[in-house]
């Protein structure tokens, strides 16, 4: 009697497990198909900007000074994200001797050119930690010496172009108004929480929640060995572009990176000091665009929407390379730390656009002031 109780209720939970299981295929089936009907071109090529972006925008730069405030260190406010700097390393970016004439815009305009510049690597998160830990990877590179009306008016004679990229395609929010929501609630603690802000299952922003996990990947061997992404639109000349830089080790010497002990703290920058101060040998990398064809679902306005590369190719447009160099003394490192990128210091042929850049241009600006001002007190 009791060995028949068993198996039936074994049978029943078999049966059970199934009907879940299969219902789980159909839901992620319609769910695929729903989102590929929402996700499908054609888009605008021009920018459209919501009522009320402003208001948003002055409640996120409060919250983003309220980070500064949270994960400040002893004697130094620090960033409000990409804390954690593996250094600031002298870089030469060179464009393409045969660059294509539709391909020759802003920085880009003249073939052979070499820039000087500066490229920070960092962590992702607002608060330094163990670079073990899963995180977001970023890069930022500073143009020196930029002939050209630059786009901020307080920034004219400073002559720099930047680009700010991270190791991940797409980002964890669409818009401004989604920003301010999930910033908030990451502020208040509610890391998982930020991607449902409420009882409504409308509300829940799940396929955002698995891009912020993709995003907080497992540490690269050295940043110089990881892809990075500028996520966000910006213009190239008349054509509308998102940036990639990708290691390119076929156009240095050949190097093979003594492991790294990964329980370290900052196993990252041991990395990159390795290859660039102790064994001499540079690193490179390309840097490419990809142009929006507005035919295909490639918006401006949605940050967490992927430009397909099967849509729309990216195209080399120069060469990056980091010159072996001694970087990580305490003098650099406080000029690292004291450096400001932002992708509104530079040409017009290369403005940012869209809701998330937008945004952009307010709170690096505040954020950067308040913790410059804060800093200079100590």
């Amino acid at each position: 009697m009791l060995i028949t109780l068993w198996l039936r209720l074994g049978a029943f939970l078999g049966k059970t497990l199934l009907w879940m299981l299969g219902l789980g295929v159909l839901g992620w089936a319609l769910t695929m198909a729903w989102l590929a009907w929402q996700h499908r071109g054609p888009v605008s090529a021009e920018e459209l900007i919501p009522d009320g972006e402003a208001a948003m925008t002055r409640d996120i730069i409060q919250t983003a000074v309220r980070i500064v405030d949270q994960h400040r260190e002893s004697t130094r406010y620090l960033r409000d994200a990409h804390a954690k700097a593996h250094g600031c390393v002298k870089a030469e970016v060179q464009v393409l001797p045969d660059l294509a004439t539709t391909l020759r815009q802003g920085v880009f305009s003249e073939p052979g050119k070499t820039w000087q510049a500066t490229m920070r690597l960092s962590n992702g998160n607002a608060y330094p930690q163990f670079d073990s830990i899963r995180d977001a990877r970023g890069m930022a590179i500073k143009l020196f010496d930029v002939p050209g009306k630059q786009l901020l008016n307080d920034r004219q004679g400073r002559s720099e172009q930047d680009f700010v990229m991270f190791n991940h395609p797409n980002f964890f929010v669409s818009d401004v108004a989604e920003y301010r929501q999930n910033v908030a609630a990451q502020a208040d603690g509610k890391k998982i929480m930020a991607f449902f802000p409420g009882w409504d299952p409308r509300t829940w922003q799940v396929r955002h929640l698995f891009i912020a996990l993709a995003t907080l990947s497992p540490a690269p061997a050295s940043p110089t060995q990881t892809t990075y992404f500028s996520v966000s639109p910006y213009k190239f000349g008349e054509a509308n572009v998102k940036f990639r830089v990708i290691p390119d080790p076929e156009s240095c010497p050949t190097y093979t990176l003594p492991t790294q002990n990964q329980n370290l703290p900052n196993f990252l920058r041991s990395a990159l000091n390795q290859q660039l101060s102790t064994d001499r040998v540079p690193a490179c990398f390309v840097l490419q665009v990809q142009r929006q064809d507005p035919s295909q679902y490639m918006p401006i306005e949605d940050t967490s929407i992927e430009w397909r590369e099967h849509d729309a190719p990216f195209e080399t447009v120069a060469k990056i390379k980091l010159p072996a160099q001694d970087f990580d003394t305490p003098a650099l490192n406080l000029q690292c730390d004291n450096l400001s990128f932002n992708p509104w210091f530079g040409l017009e042929a290369h403005r940012p656009i869209g809701g998330i850049n937008r945004l952009r241009k307010a709170v690096y600006e505040a954020v950067s002031d308040y913790r410059h001002s804060r800093n200079a007190e100590q």
